[in-house]
């Protein structure tokens, strides 16, 4: 698979910028976007997505889930769009969503709404107080929600994309999936998983992989397998 192909987002779910950067050299040229989360915004994680984007031409995205106020999501949203990122997250909250992009707006930062974590499940949602209900009939009018009120897309699992692909209001828009990965890898912390195929297969348009790759021998070697799956 060429560089251009880059429905597969790789997790640099690694300790500091360093580290990231380390690991984004041993992958080279077979991942062109990246995903950067909340656990490394103090390890350097905003000074990583700038160079990754500036030095070596890679897309970022910025996993933030801002849930605030609107004024504050609209503020800090603003704030990071300068940063000139592909996407960010925010929770898909109308209101959350709303402000967020009113401060994206003027700038190429796609705004991704957070549906219901995957790493949930409905015994978690119970013990949140969140009402009851199928889980995936909550993540797909989640995301409708989220797309009236202005997101370019949403995250969700891979289980509930072709569900939410189904929605009209899902024409154009994108649909990112963690929860994804290889046969015979490690669940870890997730609890609804696909394979790369099905979750493309299912209507996602880029898939978010982490520990399968950076834990491997061969961090290149593991992106290339993974890319050699979609269809």
């Amino acid at each position: 698979m060429s560089r251009t192909d880059d429905r597969l987002i790789v997790a640099l779910d690694v300790p500091d910028a360093h580290s990231g950067l380390e690991l984004a050299a041993r992958i080279g040229d077979a991942v062109s976007f990246y995903k950067i989360g909340l656990g490394m915004l103090t390890g350097g994680g905003l000074a990583l997505a700038r160079e990754l984007k500036d030095e070596h031409d890679k897309r970022i995205f910025l996993d933030m889930k801002l849930f605030d106020i609107g004024a504050t999501v609209e503020a800090a949203v603003r704030g990071l769009a300068r940063f000139d990122l592909d996407f960010l997250t925010v929770h898909g909250d109308p209101h959350v969503v709303r402000a967020a992009r009113e401060g994206a707006a003027g700038s190429a930062t796609k705004i991704l709404a957070v549906t219901i974590l995957t790493s949930l499940d409905r015994g978690d949602l119970d013990a949140s107080l969140i009402r009851a209900g199928d889980l995936a009939d909550l993540v797909v009018e989640r995301a409708g929600r989220a797309f009236e009120a202005g997101a370019d897309g949403v995250i969700a699992s891979p289980r509930e994309a072709a569900l939410i692909r189904a929605l009209p209001q899902a024409a154009g828009k994108l649909i990112v999936t963690p929860g994804v990965r290889p046969a015979g890898a490690a669940l870890g912390d997730q609890k609804r998983v696909e394979t790369p195929a099905a979750a493309i297969g299912a209507g996602a348009d880029h898939i978010v992989v982490g520990r399968p790759v950076w834990q491997a021998a061969d961090p290149r070697a593991a992106a290339q397998a993974i890319l050699a799956e979609l269809p």
